[in-house]
């Protein structure tokens, strides 16, 4: 048996002539020999009925203060609902399908309720129905403890979903659908010339996505990444082959990106973040100083990023709605503090960038050329980093795409 998984995002789903769409996707693969599993998410997005925010809007303009376990439940309708339609609309066409909750998939999880991690995947009730002859459609975004709590697997959880059976099942292929052709080299929204990469490897991919690229979520690839499956994103409205990710390089055509050769895969953005800047005076207790500031960060749940730590200051970023919480605690602790709100991390991504003289040289050139202050910077073996004034994010991208010819 030939499995091939299908995800399908919100937008894929979200009116009668895009799920007619999916459904020819869905019928394609059967006619070429596979068993789909078709996996999908709420349909829509904010501020459509049936869209998970819409959801969660709803029951807390109520009561702010829902509990977890309460949340879970209801945001899984959203799925649930989108996978009883989408099981209509392949019945209507003369498809058999059957409609499986995460829990009914075999998907289990922990106990973290809005942002469960997978414990392990039981595909066989999925087996089961695949031997039937049935399409089966999966509700992503959501499993089961083991003690029969429903769940759900925070941002991106569709797409998770989608790699861990992908992965249990030993599918050929895991196939993303969205509403754009591939993953491209930066925003297009941003910069005109932005060019769909044919083939990108999973290390450069998950980057990508940890930095600022929403075209799929890293849990999603490091999951697939386990088996090599390949993961191909693809856009639900048009027949381009979009991009394949993978570890393998395949045979690549004439005028194709090929792996090894790219220095710079692409270009990714994350807005709205402030830094955080502290004055440490005692030196001989830096060290205590520094553990004192994070785990005081951690206890009130505040995630840290762009971590420096300076012979007198100790530097950080955190998500613009958090920075007054982070400084009230920090100051609460003793703590000279300060804030530089609205900022952006700029990324360059690529395999390529190890070992490479003249990288980081060549992207401050660019952004001094454009104008655009650094305010904090670094690396990595495959990923440079620098932060950005907000309003100086789009030229920043846009100049180093420039720089670095990806749209060539």
């Amino acid at each position: 048996m030939r499995i091939l998984v299908q995800k399908f995002g919100g937008t894929s789903v979200a009116n009668p002539e895009r799920r007619t769409q999916v459904a020819a996707k869905v019928s394609e693969a059967v006619s070429q020999g596979y068993s789909p599993v078709v996996v999908v998410s709420a349909i829509g997005r904010q501020g459509d009925p049936y869209a998970t925010d819409t959801f969660i809007k709803m029951v807390s303009s109520i009561y702010s203060e829902v509990p977890k376990r309460e949340l879970d439940l209801l945001m899984s309708c959203g799925e649930v609902i989108s996978g009883a339609v989408m099981v209509s609309t392949l019945r209507s066409l003369g498809l058999e399908a059957i409609l499986l909750t995460g829990g009914q998939a075999g998907i289990i999880t922990n106990n973290n309720f809005g942002d469960a991690r997978i414990i392990r995947v039981e595909p066989e009730n999925i087996l089961k129905q695949l031997k039937e002859g049935k399409i089966v459609v999966v509700t992503g975004f959501q499993g089961i403890t083991e003690d029969g709590q429903i769940t759900t697997l925070g941002r991106g959880g569709s797409d998770t979903t989608a790699a861990a059976i992908g992965v249990a099942l030993n599918a050929e292929a895991i196939d993303i659908y969205t509403d754009v052709e591939g993953i491209m080299t930066a925003d297009p929204r941003i910069v005109e010339d932005a060019k769909i990469l044919d083939v990108v490897t999973y290390n450069d991919i998950c980057h990508l996505a940890h930095q600022g690229a929403k075209v799929i979520h890293p849990r999603a690839v490091e999951i697939a990444m386990q088996k090599n499956i390949p993961l191909r994103v693809k856009c639900t409205f048009t027949n381009s082959p979009g991009t394949l990710v993978t570890n393998i390089q395949p045979d690549i055509q004439a005028g194709a990106d090929a792996i090894g050769d790219r220095i710079i895969t692409g270009i990714a953005h994350t807005p709205n973040v402030t830094q955080i800047k502290i004055n440490i005076q005692d030196e001989e207790n830096k060290s205590q100083a520094v553990k004192k500031i994070f785990k005081g960060m951690a206890l009130a749940d505040i995630s840290v990023d762009f971590i420096s730590v300076q012979p007198e200051n100790v530097l950080y970023t955190v998500r613009d709605e958090l920075a007054d919480k982070a400084i009230n605690i920090l100051h609460n602790m003793g703590f000279e503090a300060e804030a530089v709100p609205s900022c952006a991390k700029v990324a360059l991504v690529g395999g390529g960038i190890a070992d490479v003289p003249g990288v980081m040289a060549d992207m401050v050139e660019a952004l001094a050329e454009s104008g655009v202050e650094i305010l904090q910077s670094a690396d990595s073996h495959t990923t440079i980093w620098v932060l950005v004034k907000k309003e100086q994010m789009v030229p920043a991208v846009q100049s180093l795409h420039k720089k670095f010819q990806l749209g060539k």
